[in-house]
């Protein structure tokens, strides 16, 4: 009874330590690619840089558990947890503040460099987070019997505090507190975590003062295996766990068509789904006889469990069954659930409901298999917490390559459904050997069920389809790298095709739509635009009007996904498609594959003109392109005399573009912005848009509307100071914060 409530009280604290950690998680690496951009390679680096403090932690965590008494390591615990309540107190002042405001310099010099840095930046309070589980083991596992429920305990314990940390990030912390709110209240929670533990060592009636004894498990009819083939084992698994991952949060992405809320959506979806996993086998994990046969068919029937769900998603007709509304929306080009928007039922289908099915069971053999390591590995309670702490290094190791490998290399090469066929054809290859070995029935039936899913798999053409509204498969077009999915499928009305990037609508082509006007109000305004910057490729629509003038020499597009100007290539050519051609035969454009933003911030040049192509505010990492700190840095990117035009589609967005300029001109949904005074001048806008160069560059079909929008120009009001702000540091629109109620 007493050994059972302190197994109550440290996963009470291991619940709370899950939750912050996945806080930090979220917000670290928000504020780390402010620095270094949110391009594939810069996230994947501070993807990396994180996992290898936590491996590095687990290794040494374990190491320094074997010279602790169980009480003592408990206490160490605490002291952990208690570093890093004080690391992440000054962590955004050290993110933000220091690396990114201060020492942005440091990342100057190369991948390797900027992964250095990434990792000394991280390697205090990652390794500090992967010492924990390894500590609380070895404080409360007395007895081997034990061993195998009290580690899948405190494992479900912790990934059940991780999902409640990766729910709540953006659904709440994010949303309604801001970046440095949401880590001030991870700080509080590895507070608690860590004066529980502090409390719960003080007590003599919870943690009693046991010798380590070694008792025996129930018998195991396997040969033993080494501690070394379990560590490439799990290690292998951690590669697989991830992988899945990056390709399912590809699927919801673009289910979600982009949301700021999928990420965290999916982490906590995939964490319920571990703790739930690992606290079944807690239930019964001393009675497997045969633990080796045992987790590799909760591997295989992981990766069983995942390609059947996504087959049968795409594979089965969706009419009049529960399919049917995901593929309605799918198809929506000009309507977006967001929070002020969805239902509680669109909400449960959509970020429950669906998940749930796609990847719940997956996860459940995921986290059913760790208890069943614990049964084949533990003996003395001595070394269980180095044990563990090995574990859980190979494991993290496995996972920061799974990451590395499927996001840099083969989303480019194969595409997700690509991923998940090689992913189960490794699981074919594991079963395979398992069962020739082992001599076992159970896992050369799973071998053969997943060569009939493989071959049975769609590919990534089919899967984008039924995502996209099933449209007309011999008219659409799909394009896919690490960085998004792109598409261009038949527009229902007008002709021409919808452009999609991460399953929402963005634009369209033949050219002409609003992005046409964004592009050439800025031309028309500026005097002599010779230098010009476009943050977005899009459908190309912007760069292209922005080039109306003859006297523009340069426009340079950054944009971070290569699958883009893919897929506009294989529109050339096309009926109607004689104005893309020209864009992309215009030798004045070059497209430059970077984060626009910390390209404006870190290349030096100036420009005559700076745009964002239209984003929608409540898409994911938008509040990098609407904060004031953004518009403050384009505001420093402009050469004298030049301007910035930007989409203002709600208050706050415009309210932070005139913050950051002192002078604004307002054309409706547009705002022409500028460091020196702008003048209504009218009659020399007409002319420029009248000239005979403009006027066979647009088309005539193109130059009523942009007339209205430089007809409805005044100049904007100057901005309140109490007014709502998106800022990095607090980006409302995109976690679509409600707006505060004046009296």
């Amino acid at each position: 009874m007493i050994l059972r409530r302190g197994v109550t009280v440290a996963s009470a604290c291991f619940v709370l330590s899950g939750a912050a950690a996945l806080v930090y998680q979220v917000a670290w690496q928000r504020l780390l690619t402010l620095t270094t951009g949110v391009s594939i390679p810069s996230v994947a680096a501070i993807t990396a840089a994180f996992m290898a403090g936590l491996g590095i932690g687990s290794h040494f965590g374990g190491i320094w558990s074997e010279r602790l008494s169980p009480r003592r390591a408990v206490r160490a615990f605490a002291l952990v947890e208690l570093g890093v309540a004080g690391f992440a107190s000054v962590s955004v002042w050290i993110y933000y503040h220091g690396l990114y405001r201060q020492l942005p310099w440091l990342y100057d010099h190369g991948a390797a460099a900027t992964f250095l840095v990434h990792f000394l930046s991280l390697i205090l309070p990652t390794t500090l987070m992967g010492m924990s589980l390894p500590l609380l083991v070895r404080g409360l596992v007395l007895a081997s019997e034990e061993a195998p429920r009290t580690i899948g305990l405190l494992y479900a314990a912790n990934a059940l505090g991780a999902a409640a940390g990766a729910f709540g990030t953006p659904w709440l912390l994010l949303r309604f507190l801001g970046v440095d709110g949401a880590v001030l209240c991870g700080a509080v929670l590895s507070a608690a975590a860590g004066l529980g533990a502090l409390l719960m060592s003080r007590q003599p009636d919870t943690l009693p003062a046991a010798t380590p004894r070694v008792l025996a498990h129930a018998p195991n009819l396997e040969e033993a295996q080494p501690l070394n083939a379990w560590i490439a084992l799990y290690a292998l698994s951690g590669f697989v766990s991830l992988s899945l991952e990056i390709a399912w949060f590809r699927v919801l992405d673009v289910m979600a068509k982009g949301g700021a809320f999928t990420f965290g959506t999916l982490l906590g979806m995939y964490l319920v789904g571990l703790a739930a996993g690992s606290f079944a086998a807690t239930l019964g994990a001393t009675r497997i006889r045969r633990p080796l046969r045992a987790f590799l068919f909760c591997q295989g029937l992981m990766l069983l469990c995942t390609l059947f769900a996504h087959a049968l998603m795409v594979r089965l007709p969706f009419a009049g069954n529960a399919l049917d509304w995901m593929v309605r929306y799918g198809g929506q080009a000009d309507a977006f659930l967001n929070m002020e928007t969805i239902t509680a039922g669109e909400f449960t289908y959509l970020y429950v409901g669906m998940p749930l099915a796609l990847f719940g069971p997956a996860t459940f053999f995921m986290g059913f298999g760790f208890p069943i390591l614990q049964r084949a590995i533990q003996g003395d309670p001595v070394s269980a917490g180095r044990k563990v702490g090995l574990l859980q290094a190979a494991n993290i190791a496995g996972c920061t390559l799974g990451s590395l490998v499927t996001g840099l290399l083969l989303l480019d090469a194969f595409g997700t459904a690509g991923i998940f066929r090689f992913l189960g054809g490794l699981g074919v290859a594991v079963a395979a050997i398992g069962a020739y070995r082992l001599q076992a029935r159970s896992l050369w039936m799973v071998a053969a069920a997943l060569v009939a899913l493989i071959g049975f798999f769609p590919d990534n053409k089919t899967l984008w389809l039924r995502l996209h509204g099933a449209p007309d498969p011999s008219d659409s077009f799909f394009e896919e790298d690490a960085a998004s999915v792109t598409g261009f499928t038949p527009r229902l009305r007008g002709g021409g095709y919808t452009l999609w990037v991460n399953g929402r609508s963005i634009s369209w082509i033949p050219f002409g739509s609003i992005h046409t006007v964004l592009g050439a109000v800025p031309a028309l305004v500026h005097p002599n635009p010779k230098d010009v910057a476009i943050i977005g490729l899009g459908s190309g629509d912007t760069a292209w009007a922005v080039g109306l003038r003859s006297e523009t020499e340069r426009i340079t597009v950054f944009e971070i996904a290569t699958s883009q100007p893919r897929l506009l290539e294989r529109m050339r050519g096309g009926k109607g498609m004689e104005r893309l051609d020209e864009f992309l035969s215009d030798p004045r454009v070059r497209v430059v594959k970077d984060d626009g933003r910390r390209r404006l911030g870190k290349d030096g040049l100036r420009y005559d003109i700076i745009e964002a192509d239209a984003l929608y505010p409540d898409s994911g990492l938008a509040g990098n392109l609407y904060s004031v700190e953004f518009f403050e840095l384009a505001s420093r990117a402009l050469k004298p005399g030049g301007i910035m035009c930007t989409w203002v589609p709600r208050s706050r967005v415009e309210a932070s573009a005139q913050r950051a300029f002192r002078y604004a001109l307002k054309m409706g949904k547009f705002l022409v912005l500028s460091n020196e005074p702008l003048t209504l001048d009218r009659d020399a806008w007409k002319t420029r848009l009248h000239s005979e160069h403009t006027r066979n560059y647009l088309g005539g079909d193109q130059l009523a509307p942009i007339e209205r929008a430089l007809a409805t120009a005044v100049v904007a009001e100057a901005v309140n100071l109490s007014h709502e702000f998106n800022e990095d540091l607090q980006p409302r629109d995109e976690f679509v914060r409600p707006r505060r109620r004046r009296r």
